[in-house]
């Protein structure tokens, strides 16, 4: 699995480059944007083609997934902790309508942890952050998690080895496309490298 993560910043054109990369094989977008609200979100979710609608999971704003048709929704780390004793009727409140639900993680031990059981989790970071600096690797081993981790921070084409190697069952990115010069690029080069480790794997 390949997952792109919106850039946090806005981004000229943003739209049209998420259509493009779409058009151009990506398999699910999360979408993320902080400094956004539900109407900035309905804004520029509503300019993505109709068809490309039901692979993005929605980081903020879940009531925005059942009204746009989307993938589904991404609990964040401080809102899964938040939902506590609700965490798992929230996360069926979704599933039961069949969306998908991931969440992220910072630690081996939280995952092995956590309750619920979601489509994948994100873990991170990895290896030291492309788009957060000072963010650095730690070079989680998650061979022994009988879960499908994502694995994330640091991911480009150059590292996707290593992250197979430790037993990540997928790679996000997010600083390896958006904060290159060549986007469309960057995301091909990376999806290309992705799909030959996982022929190799079959």
């Amino acid at each position: 699995m390949l997952i792109i993560i919106t850039s946090e910043r806005e981004l000229e054109n943003e739209a049209d480059r998420i259509n493009t990369l779409f058009e151009n094989g990506l398999e699910v977008l999360h979408f993320r944007k902080p400094t956004l609200d539900i109407q900035g979100y309905r804004a520029l979710l509503t300019k993505i083609k109709p068809q490309f609608l039901d692979r993005i999971m929605l980081h903020q704003f879940h009531e925005l997934c059942i009204e746009l048709g989307l993938r589904g929704v991404h609990i964040q780390e401080q809102p899964r902790l938040d939902l506590d004793e609700e965490l798992g009727a929230y996360v069926k409140s979704f599933m039961d309508k069949n969306y998908k639900v991931s969440s992220s993680f910072h630690s081996k031990e939280d995952i092995s942890n956590c309750p619920v059981d979601f489509e994948y989790v994100l873990l991170s970071p990895v290896f030291s952050s492309i788009s957060k600096a000072g963010y650095q690797g730690k070079g989680f081993d998650v061979r022994d998690l009988d879960k499908f981790v994502v694995g994330m921070g640091g991911v480009n084409a150059g590292t996707l080895q290593a992250i197979f190697d430790l037993g990540y069952k997928g790679v996000g990115v997010l600083g390896g496309v958006w904060n290159t010069e060549d986007y469309l690029g960057s995301f091909l080069e990376i999806k290309k490298a992705n799909d030959e480790l996982i022929r190799m794997q079959r």
